[in-house]
């Protein structure tokens, strides 16, 4: 049985988990900072870094106090070193790289993302590759084709901005404070989903690829225009995103071949109404649907930590070398064709 201790510092979440081959999150903690960015309406890089900075080694050790555990009964560490905010990113992969030389451990450098695309295979064990994957987060919205531990092809990506993205600028439009994202999916409940007029960008396009940044500008204008309820525009706004994502989803399933399942994951998986609509859809095409459990979905420690037990099961793992760098943008699929708009980010 092996133990990875993972350690997440990308964004604004400093977070500590340990977790074995047996898929047991033996322990993790979470330290959120939201209450240090809510003035600003977003996250800060700055002040992300310097929490990450004071927060990150007394986090550690309370996770392995709450597994009754010293770094001794570790196999590996395991962290994030991109992609993210750089500062972050930083503090993050300096201080595995101490616990490693300090204890004589494997050092695992995580790609964020596939953390994120392992982490339904944390949770349930019958997930085989090779599985459709809708990745949807602050930063990134693609459609990718997992393979493999470390084998991703990217069938689709966003060429403007990232679908948690538009959720968070969508809440600052309309007042409803920082964390962006639950607070528009708690507002759309109340309002009429066919009330505000919103455009669908790219729905039924030849290109395979997501935009939202028109959609996040109509949001704008139509909050300018003082002709609709908040709520309706939180509601129109939310469909008009998931009539989006399942256009382009249906679109992408028909060439994933020989797909296990249709998976979601990323921070904007827990949103309740994505997740049906992708339940229907993947009902459609015969497949089951997975996601992580709520926890496993927004930023965390634990799919870090198990995406290192991935990497250590492979049969030609080697660890890291301790001058790994720290890395703003790390694409999955670096062979992927250049996308326009999308730049560094596909």
């Amino acid at each position: 049985m092996g133990i990875v201790l993972g350690i997440e510092s990308s964004c604004d979440e400093t977070a500590a988990a340990l977790v074995d081959s047996d898929r047991r999150i033996l322990a993790q903690r979470i330290a959120s900072q939201d209450d240090a960015h809510r003035p600003y309406g977003g996250v800060v890089p700055e002040i992300a870094a310097r929490a990450h900075a004071e927060r990150l080694s007394p986090l550690i050790a309370a996770t392995l106090a709450d597994a009754g555990m010293d770094l001794d009964d570790v196999d590996a560490i395991a962290a994030t070193a991109g992609p993210g905010l750089i500062g972050g990113v930083m503090v993050g992969l300096v201080t595995a790289k101490a616990l490693a030389m300090a204890g004589d451990k494997p050092l695992i450098a995580i790609n964020h993302l596939e953390g994120h695309a392992l982490s339904p295979r944390l949770a349930d064990a019958a997930l085989q590759f090779p599985y459709l994957l809708l990745l949807v987060s602050g930063g990134h919205c693609q459609l990718l084709m997992v393979e493999g531990v470390g084998r991703y092809r990217r069938l689709a990506t966003t060429i403007d901005d990232a679908l948690g993205e538009a959720f968070d600028k969508t809440a600052k439009i309309l007042g409803l404070g920082f964390p962006g994202g639950p607070a528009v999916e708690r507002l759309a409940r109340e309002g009429d989903a066919r009330a505000v007029p919103l455009p669908r960008p790219l729905l039924n396009s030849a290109e395979p690829h997501f935009s939202f940044a028109g959609l996040k500008s109509a949001v704008l204008r139509a909050k300018e225009a003082g002709l609709y309820e908040a709520a309706d525009i939180a509601a129109s706004f939310q469909q008009a995103a998931i009539d989006c994502i399942i256009d382009r989803t249906r679109r992408a399933l028909a060439v994933a071949h020989g797909a296990t399942a249709l998976v979601v994951a990323g921070g904007v998986a827990a949103n309740q109404s994505v997740r049906a609509a992708l339940v229907d859809l993947a009902t459609q095409h015969g497949l089951p649907f997975v996601a992580p459990p709520l926890p496993l979905c927004t930023d965390n420690a634990a799919m870090i930590a198990w995406a290192g037990v991935e990497r250590m099961a492979g049969t030609l793992f080697a660890p890291d070398p301790l001058d790994f760098s720290a890395r703003p943008r790390w694409p999955l699929d670096p062979d992927a064709a250049p996308v326009r708009g999308a730049g560094v980010k596909a």
